[in-house]
């Protein structure tokens, strides 16, 4: 309970320097009527009242993972971390490949279906993201090409 009261305190801390920070932003004369504010106004407001009821409805104390969860978690990070340095000098494909089936592995250590997610998951987000949304992605690297 003691956590959550906290976490909620400071969210809700944070949330109303949002709010204040957003209401900062310097308005043009061409603008519409709700302006750039209203979203990030809205958005710090909601953050704000669930940091609110996490002050007022806590849960029961929590059971924290072992070490061992947070070691895949930070392994985690560490791969998604390299994943965004490896997307510009090798391009789309291979990084989203590696990345997605370590990642799939360490959700479930089978590693004939941890490649084909990842080359099934690689595929299927470029054509979206390159065809359907029409991001500029490049495949692979031009070098790598000749």
């Amino acid at each position: 309970m003691q956590s959550d009261r906290i976490f909620g305190l400071v969210a809700t801390v944070l949330a109303l320097a949002y709010i204040v920070s957003a209401n900062q932003t310097q308005i043009s004369f061409l603008t519409d009527p709700v302006g750039p504010k209203g979203f990030p106004v809205l958005i710090g407001i909601i953050w704000a009242l669930s940091g609110m009821f996490m002050v007022l409805r806590p849960d029961p104390q929590p059971e924290w993972p072992g070490l061992r969860t947070f070691g895949a978690l930070a392994f985690a990070v560490v791969i998604l971390i390299g994943y965004a340095y490896a997307l510009k000098p090798l391009g789309f494909l291979l990084p989203t490949a590696v990345a997605a089936g370590v990642l799939s592995y360490q959700i479930s250590p089978n590693p004939k279906h941890a490649v084909l997610t990842g080359i099934g998951l690689s595929g299927v987000l470029f054509v979206i993201f390159k065809y359907a949304l029409g991001l500029g992605l490049v495949a692979v690297p031009k070098w790598l090409l000749g």
